[in-house]
């Protein structure tokens, strides 16, 4: 099991002033599975969402792998042994690279392009309102088209395929027939392994 994670700054009242979005994704389903807002940027906020993600979902000790940039908060003493703890594997971006973790940077920028993305939010609590509908959608309703255009939360969960209802609910808006889901990959990676050869 790989998780991603990240932090993204979201505009606060005036000028200058931000909420932070930390975000725990699968990176499997693309499931949001853990996330929360606050007015600080710590490694002790990471390490709580993460342990407290890591126990609701039921991860048992060297099952979870979890990427992320290599700034501050993702390299500090204080998540390491929490991973440590937890019997979790890190795996960080490589040195200078900025763009190292897209699937979390492609959440994060399904967030911001929406219709009713704010310019900025006034409180934490309307940033915290803000996401709690996003992720709503974005688990349930959103269809993926980097998972077969699987909702994350079908995929998560093991449900099937949905297009046969779509197309049979709106056969308007496929006129070529059923949509085929492109294949889906029997295992997800960040960077995926050298071919054996031998």
């Amino acid at each position: 099991m790989v998780w991603v994670w990240d932090i993204s700054r979201l505009p606060g009242p005036h000028r200058g002033t931000w909420f932070y979005l930390y975000t725990i994704w699968d990176l499997w389903s693309r499931k949001a599975v853990g996330w929360c807002v606050d007015t600080t940027e710590t490694a002790a906020i990471a390490e709580k969402l993460i342990d407290v993600t890591a126990r609701r979902e039921g991860v048992d000790r060297n099952q979870l792998i979890i990427h992320s940039d290599r700034g501050a908060q993702m390299a500090s003493g204080t998540l390491t042994d929490l991973y440590d703890t937890l019997g979790i594997r890190r795996s960080l971006s490589r040195p200078r690279v900025s763009n190292d973790n897209p699937h979390a940077e492609a959440g994060f920028k399904t967030l911001k392009y929406r219709p009713d993305w704010p310019t900025r939010f006034d409180t934490i609590d309307d940033a915290t309102s803000h996401c709690e509908t996003f992720f709503g959608w974005y688990n349930n309703e959103h269809h993926h088209t980097g998972i077969g255009l699987l909702t994350p939360h079908d995929r998560h969960t093991g449900n099937g395929p949905v297009l046969d209802a779509a197309h049979q609910t709106h056969p308007e808006r496929f006129p070529n027939g059923p949509p085929q889901p492109p294949r889906q990959p029997t295992r997800a990676w960040i960077n995926p392994p050298a071919p054996h050869t031998g």
